[in-house]
């Protein structure tokens, strides 16, 4: 896969991992599991290039005697879910086009 187009597709799964509420690192990576594998190391690369967007904030809080940092969507990151809601629309209809079968 092109790695323009994945890292696109990861920046917009971490933020759909956060959309309904906010989490922090080990739960994002679990709750992506089932559809997309995900290291730690990408993962936190991916949430500090989030945050300088400013489409998620941080906050710091002591759990379990450890500080951990929980990560919300801001209204730049919900806007860009639906940005990649209409492209994947495009997208769809070109591999359409790819697939078709017997056109000619």
């Amino acid at each position: 896969m092109d790695i323009q187009l994945k890292r696109g597709l990861l920046d917009v799964s971490v933020l759909a991992a956060i959309k309904n509420e906010e989490s922090y690192g080990y739960k994002i990576i679990k709750d992506m599991a089932p559809f997309v594998e995900l290291s730690e190391s990408t993962l936190y690369t991916i949430l500090k290039r989030l945050e300088a967007a400013d489409m998620l904030t941080v906050r710091t809080a002591e759990h379990a005697g450890r500080l951990r940092k929980y990560y919300r969507i801001t209204d730049a990151g919900r806007r860009r879910i639906a940005e990649f809601e209409e492209d994947w629309n495009e997208i769809d209809r070109i591999y359409q086009f790819i697939t078709r079968e017997g056109t000619r």
